[in-house]
């Protein structure tokens, strides 16, 4: 049986499953913190804005945590720091007015080995880091400021003149060729280095000192915790994704607001990564990414862990800026399935609904519900399914050749949409499909948009399109081309 007969068997076996559209998953369970109090107040006289309080902040944290846990209290005033190792049991609760600033200084951090963009690597330690921990909290109405402009490259097509004048005035230095600028010659230079030592083998983090400047890290790392819960706080300007959480189960991320500037180099918002069980509701997002994104991993590394991102419901959701609102992909070669998305609101994102991946990666993405998804003023495609993903936005590098399916080949699969509304967009609904192993079982019902262009379907099976009002200027509103099985009504 060839991998082709073998992954076409694969597809049949699932399409006359039931769908369980309206499963609603458990809530997650809330972290179990203990009772007691520690403040930093007690630890430090009074803020001082100008000095560093990164002892006496882990110091409140390893005492709380051999106290057996608690909160730890951080007062209102500016607190400069460095990153902080957390622990089990621990709730950091910023209060209001409280604004806790991981300063940019790259000697403040220690290189690791940790992973990043769903491959292993060598990365600064993240301000914010924890691993397999239990009952982790984040609380509060304070702001957690990750200082990313003292560590992210900007691209010049980013800004106007005039913020490019200022920007050049700061300082810093400038790539060959003048497209990007860099906060350091070593944050510049380290890039060089980087590929080097990886494309050698290299995992010993000192042989990485050189490129500190250039290894960004995440804001906030979780991996493998159990228990997690964000609740109040704003998290913003961080040196790479703001809140990565991996291989992490029962976690819940509520009324908070994510805020990184629309030109950041990879602010995404929230990475949810090999994650099981999780609720995303109330949030607010304006970042330079993606908002939301679900992963799992990367390629051949993905794919031997194994660890899909599933059981995640997302709700009630506000996206101002980002590259996608709700993301799927494109590192998601663990799978990604059971996710429940509704009443969410994206305004001004590059994409709205997006899936992305490309040939490489391999993984199932699969058993989606999205809906009463409304979006407005999105330069690209309200909706996109795009299989030819090599890190740019809309449909470049669509191709028409076919290849063998193997393990590498990525399915997607018995996705539902319905009761979504896009007023101003280049395309509703984009499917690039791979010509090998179409996109199946897509169902898009009840969708009213006003764009530029309606329907273009590129390999896709069992296509089913409901109740579609499509003010297009571009006709015909609906364009398929190898597509089969199709039920337009």
């Amino acid at each position: 049986m060839t991998a082709q007969t073998k992954a076409a068997q694969d597809q049949a076996k699932h399409r006359d499953q039931p769908k369980p559209e309206d499963q609603a998953y458990p809530i997650p369970a809330l972290p179990d913190i203990p009772d007691r109090t520690f403040s930093l107040a007690d630890y430090v006289e009074a803020p001082d804005p100008l000095a560093l309080c990164t002892d006496a902040l882990q110091r409140a944290i390893d005492d709380c945590a051999a106290a057996g846990g608690g909160t730890v209290r951080i007062p209102a005033g500016i607190w400069r720091t460095g990153p902080l190792r957390l622990r089990s049991r621990i709730a950091l609760h910023a209060e209001a007015g409280a604004l806790v600033r991981f300063e940019s200084d790259p000697t403040l951090y220690p290189l690791v080995a940790t992973q990043y963009e769903g491959q292993s690597a060598v990365r600064c330690l993240s301000p914010l880091d924890g691993e397999a921990l239990e009952d982790i909290a984040f609380t509060g109405s304070g702001v957690f400021d990750g200082c990313g402009e003292g560590w992210r490259p900007v691209k010049r097509f980013k800004m106007t003149d005039d913020q490019w004048r200022k920007l050049l005035q700061s300082g810093g230095v400038l790539s060959e060729g003048g497209e990007m600028w860099w906060p350091t010659a070593e944050a510049r230079d380290g890039e060089a280095l980087v590929h080097q030592l990886r494309e050698q083998g290299v995992t010993d983090p000192e042989a990485y000192m050189p490129a500190r400047a250039h290894l960004r890290p995440a804001m906030l790392s979780l991996r493998g915790c159990k228990r997690v819960l964000l609740d109040g706080p704003t998290f913003q300007n961080s040196p790479a994704w703001c809140l990565h959480l991996m291989d992490c189960e029962q976690t819940t991320v509520r009324d908070v607001t994510v805020l990184n500037p629309w030109y950041s180099q990879n602010g995404d918002g929230l990475d949810l990564e090999s994650c099981r069980h999780a609720l995303v509701e109330r949030c607010t997002f304006d970042v330079g990414d993606d908002a939301i994104c679900l992963k799992s991993g990367k390629d051949e590394e993905g794919r031997r862990r194994g660890l899909p991102c599933e059981f995640v419901t997302i709700r009630d959701c506000t996206v101002y800026h980002g590259h996608g609102g709700v993301v799927v992909g494109s590192e998601m070669s663990g799978g990604v399935r059971a996710v429940r998305v509704s009443d969410c609101l994206f305004m001004n994102t590059d994409i709205g609904i997006r899936f992305k991946s490309a040939r490489g990666r391999g993984g199932v993405v699969e058993d989606i519900v999205m809906e009463r998804i409304h979006m407005s003023g999105i330069p690209l495609e309200a909706v996109s399914f795009h299989l030819f993903y090599a890190g740019k936005e809309g449909s470049e590098g669509y191709d028409e050749q076919t290849y063998e399916v193997t393990e590498e080949t990525p399915v997607i699969r018995n996705i539902t949409l319905r009761d979504l509304s896009c007023v101003g967009a280049q395309t509703a609904l984009l499917i690039n499909g791979l010509p090998e192993l179409p996109l199946e079982g897509l169902t898009v019902e009840n969708f009213t948009a006003e764009t530029a262009t309606g329907v273009v379907a590129r390999h896709a099976d069992r296509l089913t399109l409901r109740g579609l009002r499509l003010q297009v200027t571009s006709e015909p509103e609906i364009r398929l081309h190898a597509c089969t099985n199709t039920d337009i009504r």
